[in-house]
């Protein structure tokens, strides 16, 4: 779990995040759970995934379990 998440470096935006689908989703590298944010609202609340969690997730959106719409 990411106490504090100031303390939380090296932001990337995902690769499904920019030009006309809305800059939305941060992913943190390097720490034991994976952190989440809004890339519009960074200063807002992080979301955790656990490993598992995280490529479950990533799974289920490139398998369109997911709907993967605009952010905004």
């Amino acid at each position: 779990m990411v106490t504090n998440e100031r303390t939380i470096t090296k932001w990337y935006k995902s690769s499904y995040s920019g030009g006309d689908q809305g800059e939305c989703l941060e992913v943190a590298r390097g720490h034991t759970e994976i952190p989440v944010r809004d890339s519009k609202t960074t200063p807002g609340p992080t979301l955790t995934f656990s490993t598992s969690g995280w490529a479950a997730f990533v799974t289920a959106l490139k398998d369109g379990h997911l709907n993967a719409a605009s952010c905004n």
